[in-house]
């Protein structure tokens, strides 16, 4: 069975948003054996800097980096990475779990990741183009793991 971590920075604060993300995780489970950890994130006011946002990603950074596994397939998700449709992204976990024992998939926080993350990833993936919020990108990134196993596995899935 595919091991399939998540590291995320944060914690899921919303009830219902955690109420949801643990049904994909109960469904996912039929699939894959999958481990979602939450990182510490940094605290960064509203008003905060350019130069304390920086610090706080590379804060952040070293907490990641230090959780990655040299043998793990590594996904970074980032609005600037590449868009697959569920399909593509499918065939992609299809062929993944033939040459990898794990992948990981990094979810950053409010900020997204620093650079070091994004450079030491084997892939940058792109949810969308549009913005979502990081706690929303779990759900999504889920739901999106389930459609594509129901995929591998030629069942049905409402579109």
């Amino acid at each position: 069975m595919q091991k399939i971590r998540i590291l995320a920075i944060g914690k899921l604060k919303e009830k219902d948003l955690a109420g949801l993300t643990g049904e994909y995780v109960k469904r996912l489970g039929k699939f894959c054996a999958l481990e979602i950890t939450e990182l510490q994130d940094e605290s960064v006011p509203a008003n905060e800097s350019e130069a304390g946002i920086k610090k706080s990603l590379h804060t952040e950074a070293a907490r990641i980096l230090e959780k990655l596994r040299p043998n793990a397939y590594t996904v970074a998700l980032d609005m600037r990475g590449k868009a697959p449709c569920s399909v593509d992204f499918a065939d992609m976990m299809q062929s993944l779990s033939v040459r990898y024992p794990e992948i990981i998939f990094i979810i950053g926080g409010s900020h997204g990741l620093h650079p070091d993350v994004l450079a030491r990833a084997d892939y940058i993936l792109s949810m969308s183009n549009m913005t979502f919020p990081h706690q929303l990108a779990r759900l999504i990134l889920l739901e999106q793991l389930f459609r594509a196993y129901k995929i591998i596995n030629n069942e049905t899935y409402h579109k």
